[in-house]
């Protein structure tokens, strides 16, 4: 471990670069984290057991009904099953993220005192900005990473005086990016609605629409580590936002819970994951999934990865299953809350087993089995949610989180 002598300096790069042969004590994670783990370059090589689907979105739009359906049918299955995909073919050019990821990684490859005139300020709920992850008051754990995090979308909710100014390109390409993710939203919320018997826009309005819906960005940082064995780039959790879309620099470290045990996300050329968030599943009532996983690192490569949340709006919208997919025999699986009350929900913790991770329904056959969601009832008050993929594992935050302090919404980074 660093000498007790030596001050463990702010950002993960700046420790990872020093030397150490033994990573502080603050980013050991505990055992039942880390089962699972391995090799990362090992597990990605596997071909045995469950893979996430991929799903080409070429003929999302085509004019050939059975070739249409075709595409949305297996958009939906991935959806139900995984919550998770690979999407190939997705109408965004080659072009324009290979420039999001040069702007990014070019602004990571400054020195760490010139990303420092962008650092935010948590405590004072400035979290737009370059930041490392402060430790969870629950786990007092830290992560193994930095990362830059700011609103990207709608234009008029930005704040460009946060954005890098080095390299030039950033701030046009990540604004390219972000409007075509947008519109690549639009068409997946699209087919999802379709998949639940609605109309097409239903899930869009119900998400906030092209005015509310935001979209935020968080370009993750995970440096080489000395111990990978022993800490996560981003600890277990599920994401709270409508969809996430991820880039990365083909590096592997994505990891998904799925049929209870963790599986290693292959690197596919040319593809932008997605996650179905928490947002969608409670709006489908536990139909389409969202997925916990986590980030792990290695002591070989940088990884880099470009996430880009879409948001309902904090106090808007009551989120909970809409009654077309609610049913005397599928009540409804999650209590009405605003975006702001889930995230504080999933980030406030009542007790150590509280909202170990969002939700789980507890669903019951003629074998009286449970499927991967569990609710218990606390108090009969309030339905908390619980993800434990492991007997007592670490409790999963968000991957973007929402502090209330002195009675103001102050939006908090972390991973997904």
């Amino acid at each position: 471990m660093v000498s007790a002598v030596v001050p463990t300096p702010s950002r993960v790069e700046s420790l990872a670069k020093s030397g150490i042969q033994a990573i502080p004590k603050e980013y050991v994670r505990p055992q039942e984290e880390l089962n699972g783990m391995g090799n990362i370059f090992e597990e990605e090589k596997k071909d045995e057991g469950p893979q996430v689907p991929t799903i080409d979105l070429k003929e999302i739009d085509s004019e050939d009904k059975e070739i249409r359906e075709k595409c949305h049918q297996d958009l939906k299955k991935a959806a139900m099953e995984w919550g998770v995909m690979h999407l190939v073919n997705h109408g965004i050019s080659d072009e324009l993220i290979d420039r999001v990821k040069v702007a990014g990684g070019t602004f990571f490859d400054l020195p760490v005192e010139e990303k420092e005139k962008y650092a935010n300020d948590q405590p004072s709920g400035n979290v737009q900005g370059y930041g490392s992850k402060l430790a969870n008051s629950a786990s007092g754990q830290l992560e193994w990473e930095d990362y830059f995090f700011h609103c990207v979308f709608p234009e008029d909710k930005r704040d460009l005086a946060v954005w890098p100014k080095t390299p030039a390109d950033y701030i046009p390409a990540t604004s390219e990016y972000a409007k075509q993710i947008r519109n690549l939203a639009t068409k997946i919320l699209a087919v999802l609605s379709i998949g639940l018997g609605l109309e097409e826009g239903r899930l869009e309005k119900e998400v906030g629409g092209m005015e509310d819906l935001l979209l935020q960005m968080k370009i993750n940082y995970y440096p080489k580590c000395p111990q990978p064995e022993l800490a996560l780039g981003v600890e277990a959790h599920t994401d709270v936002s409508a969809l996430t879309f991820i880039l990365h620099n083909m590096v592997p470290g994505l990891q998904l819970f799925y049929e209870a045990k963790w599986v290693t996300a292959k690197c596919v050329p040319n593809s932008i994951i997605m996650h179905i968030g928490d947002t969608i599943e409670i709006l489908s009532n536990g139909k389409y999934k969202s997925i916990l996983h986590r980030g792990v690192v290695n002591k070989e490569k940088v990884r880099i990865s470009w996430a880009i949340f879409c948001e309902p709006p904090k106090e808007k919208i009551i989120l909970k299953p809409l009654p077309e997919t609610v049913s005397e025999a599928e009540p409804p699986r999650f209590p009405p809350r605003t975006f702001a009350q889930h995230m504080a929900h999933k980030l406030f913790r009542k007790d150590d087993h509280d909202a170990v991770a969002e939700h789980k329904v507890i669903k019951k056959d003629d074998q009286g089995s449970a499927d991967e969601h569990k609710v218990f009832k606390k108090d009969d008050q309030d339905v908390v949610a619980e993800h434990s993929p492991q007997g007592g594992e670490q409790d999963a935050a968000a991957e973007h989180k929402v502090f209330k302090k002195d009675n103001q919404d102050v939006a908090a980074e972390e991973s997904k």
